[in-house]
C-alpha cells in the first residue's frame, strides 16, 4: 500500500481553497477537517481522513470522536497537533481553522 504524502502536500493551495469553497456554501455551519496520522506513530489506520466538525465543538469533543474511530482501549492516549501546536481541548475548533480546512495530525 502507497502511503499518503500528506493533504495538503497533494493538492496545491488553490485546490485546497476551492473544494473548501464548495464544502462551506453547502455546509455553512460546518468546519471541514483533514486528520492525518504522524508517520512514526503505532496507532491503528483510521477509516477516513476528511471530517465535517460543527463549529461550536471543542478539541476535546472531536479527539474523543477520534479515539472512538480509532477504537482506542481506555487507558491509550491520543494528542493531536494543529500546526504544529498542541491545542487546547476546550478550544473550539473554529477558531484553528486555517488554510481553508483544519489540518490535524
Amino acid at each position: 500500500m502507497v502511503k499518503s504524502q500528506g493533504f495538503p502536500k497533494e493538492r496545491s493551495l488553490e485546490q485546497r481553497q476551492e473544494e473548501s469553497k464548495t464544502i462551506l456554501t453547502k455546509y455553512p455551519d460546518r468546519i471541514p477537517v483533514i486528520i492525518e496520522r504522524y508517520s512514526r506513530t503505532d496507532l491503528p489506520d483510521i477509516d477516513k481522513n476528511k471530517f465535517l466538525v460543527p463549529q461550536d465543538m471543542s478539541v476535546g469533543q472531536f479527539i474523543h470522536i477520534l479515539s472512538s474511530r480509532l477504537k482506542l482501549s481506555p487507558g491509550r492516549a491520543l494528542f493531536v497537533f494543529v500546526n504544529n501546536t498542541l491545542p487546547r481541548t476546550g478550544k473550539k475548533t473554529s477558531a484553528l481553522m486555517d488554510d481553508s480546512f483544519l489540518s490535524v495530525d
